[in-house]
């Protein structure tokens, strides 16, 4: 009994920190319309904020905590709800996952930047205070957490439901223009509310850092658990969120303490939260169609089949001379660039063209690699295998939140990425703690390619044919399909479409896209392990694909190249290893609202050139007059043609009546171009 109680008030404790953290989320999201994915990480750079202002600063402890959740904290929520957020929550759910996901990471690099790694510890408050309760003895700071998150349930249920300024809080999410013409503040009261939300985000990671210390990613991931919470309560009931955070506290207190410590069910005891999370998502009701406007992203424009054509051989062209003139070790990074691009091209099916986010995107590519691995099929048949395993993985992953979209369908992904690092990579059937599994090269019809140059080039081979599968699609019905649920859903349930099932083939697909890159990677390393997979590299995987351009070829393949620079960079200069997380992160919450990104700068490039050069190229290169057609029957009408790539009519010409001058009628010398829609 008396271990029993230890571990109750053990969770009752982090329970506690977790609704205070969860009510935070649920004011902002409630308020705004916008999930924080980045709560976390603000309370992660709160905390070293404080540690910075008690320990290297000797403030006292009470005016530290004074200035970090009374001037820091709050300044900041309304500096990123007024320059980043604002506005985000009437646009698409993948648009705000995106810009606080480069919050997340952003944040991160500059905390690593500001505060190098290094040993540093935060007291407990009144750590020489206690209360002997049987035969357990509860601390100061344990009481004191408890009491805190009473105290705000209590403060934020009034604050929404008795007050002026909660009801404007409300309205400001349900009718922000109605608010206005009632003499509210919409943008100021959206203000408070990130203002409120950053402060409670602040205060949990400041209560939590005497426990888990101050860790850049422990703190940050930590927020899943207040994810689990906040979903249990539906991200807008506050004492649901607060009962799910106390039973969550307990059940990682109870699954920690009973639950084995080794075999394969040892790392059940870290996936606890993730679970909670994922069986809650599942859960949930049918979310409603967004209906009352239609928001489309504009895409990138779609090249034509020849100029495709001439850019994939291009690029292979240009790959094939790095193979010759680069050692082993140059090749390897180009190899690792080529399987981030496919594992983007993924994303650009995913995301780009089908609206939804995974955060997870790189685990399809764990799943995939280890597949290829364990099959021992060096061959096309153990690729496309392999492959097929990843695409099953993600569909199952859709399948039970199939009811779900947006934003509960990320989440479910990254609860997915949780569980399958902690307890299926490192699981003893799969990678193993801290181990590697081999893998041979590919050989495709019985030809070897053991030269690193080789395998690089059939690497590139597969990405050019990748990209020409998507662009084909996108040209097509099923693509036109695609843009229709990214931009209106709720017209597509008008008009019949059952979006359900075709978003878990998406998913499936997309999965199966990065486990077929997983697998070329798998190939090109040799040896790979779960460090290789981890759920953190899919998040700068997401950021680089969006600030390159998530709905283009040319996208991927420059976010490819970024990405595998992003180590270069850090090894070469260790320093700046957070520097470059940080321009990363707001990078893509500058560019997260324009999914085409950096790739509209080679586009408008290129048309630049084209102004400039075109016309001397065009005149250099011989160009054939087309026949003119004729018919046998004078008093017949030609037969108007569609030019397939433009969509316009081409009328041919036909021999004048006697007595018609050619300057009666302009079209007569040359073919007359009738735009397809008005031609009769």
């Amino acid at each position: 009994m008396s271990s029993i109680l230890s571990f109750t008030i053990l969770g009752l404790f982090t329970g506690a920190a977790y609704a205070i953290a969860a009510s935070g989320l649920v004011l902002t999201y409630t308020t705004t319309r916008v999930f924080n994915i980045a709560h976390g990480a603000f309370g992660m750079v709160m905390a070293f904020t404080f540690w910075d202002f008690s320990q290297r600063q000797h403030m006292p402890t009470w005016l530290a905590l004074v200035l970090v959740l009374g001037v820091v904290a709050p300044g900041t929520g309304w500096l990123v709800q007024r320059f980043v957020t604002r506005g985000l929550g009437e646009g698409p759910v993948s648009v705000s996952l995106v810009v606080t996901v480069g919050l997340f990471v952003g944040l991160i690099g500059v905390a690593q930047y500001i505060w190098p790694p290094a040993p540093r510890t935060v007291p407990p408050f009144l750590a020489d205070e206690g209360l002997q309760i049987g035969g357990t003895y509860v601390t100061a700071h344990q009481i004191i957490t408890i009491a805190l998150s009473a105290v705000v349930a209590a403060a934020l249920y009034v604050l929404l439901n008795r007050t002026r300024i909660g009801t404007a809080m409300r309205a400001s999410v349900d009718n922000p223009m109605l608010l206005r013409l009632f003499g509210g503040k919409p943008d100021l009261v959206a203000s408070l509310s990130w203002a409120i939300g950053i402060s409670l985000a602040a205060l949990a990671g400041i209560l939590l850092t005497p426990v888990i210390g101050l860790s850049y990613y422990d703190l940050t991931l930590l927020v899943i658990n207040a994810y689990a919470a906040a979903m249990l309560g539906r991200l807008k009931s506050l004492p649901l969120t607060f009962v799910g955070a106390m039973g969550l506290g307990i059940l990682q207190s109870f699954a920690v303490a009973y639950l084995p410590s080794e075999g394969n069910l040892a790392g059940l005891r870290a996936v606890v939260p993730a679970l909670f999370l994922f069986v809650v998502i599942v859960a949930m009701p049918q979310a409603q169609l967004r209906i009352g406007q239609v928001k489309g992203i504009v895409s990138a424009p779609l090249p034509t089949l020849p100029k495709s054509l001439g850019w994939g051989g291009g690029l292979l062209a240009g790959v094939a001379a790095l193979t010759v003139t680069m050692g082993d070790a140059d090749l390897l990074l180009v190899g690792t660039a080529a399987t981030y691009a496919m594992v983007m091209l993924s994303l650009v099916l995913l995301t780009g063209y089908g609206g939804h986010v995974s955060l997870a995107q790189f685990t399809f590519a764990g799943v995939g690699a280890l597949a290829y691995a364990k099959l021992d099929e060096p061959n096309l048949v153990g690729l496309f295998l392999a492959a097929g395993i990843a695409a099953a993985v993600g569909a199952l992953v859709a399948l039970p939140v199939l009811r779900l979209t947006g934003l509960y369908l990320a989440l479910s992904t990254l609860a997915f990425g949780v569980l399958m690092d902690k307890m299926v990579f490192q699981a003893d059937f799969a990678f193993g703690y801290n181990g590697t599994l081999r893998a041979q090269r590919l050989s495709v019809l019985g030809r070897e390619f053991s030269s690193t140059g080789g395998y690089v080039l059939v690497m590139t081979v597969f990405f050019v044919l990748m990209a020409l599968a998507l662009l084909l699609l996108r040209r097509g019905v099923l693509g036109r399909v695609l843009i229709a649920m990214r931009d209106s859903p709720a017209a597509c349930g008008t008009l019949g479409l059952d979006m359900r099932w075709f978003r878990v083939g998406l998913f499936g697909l997309s999965a199966g896209m990065a486990g077929l890159a997983g697998g070329l990677f798998a190939g090109l390393r040799g040896t790979i392990g779960a460090a290789d997979f981890q759920l953190f590299n899919s998040l700068p995987l997401l950021l680089l694909a969006v600030v390159c351009g998530v709905t283009s070829m040319t996208g991927a393949a420059l976010g490819g190249v970024g990405l595998m620079l992003l180590p270069v960079l850090q090894s070469s200069r260790p320093e700046l290893a957070g520097l470059v997380f940080a321009v990363l992160g707001f990078g893509a919450v500058a560019l997260g609202r324009d999914p085409n990104g950096l790739a509209n700068l080679v586009f408008g490039l290129g048309r630049r050139l084209d102004r400039r050069f075109g016309d001397r190229v065009r005149a250099a290169v011989p160009v054939l007059p087309l026949p003119r057609p004729r018919v046998e029957d004078d008093s017949a009408t030609a037969v108007p043609l569609a030019d397939p790539l433009s969509g316009v009519l081409i009328v041919p010409e036909t021999d004048p009546p006697a007595g018609h001058r050619a300057a009666d009628d302009p079209t007569s010398a040359q073919q007359k171009e009738v735009p397809a829609h008005v031609a009769p």
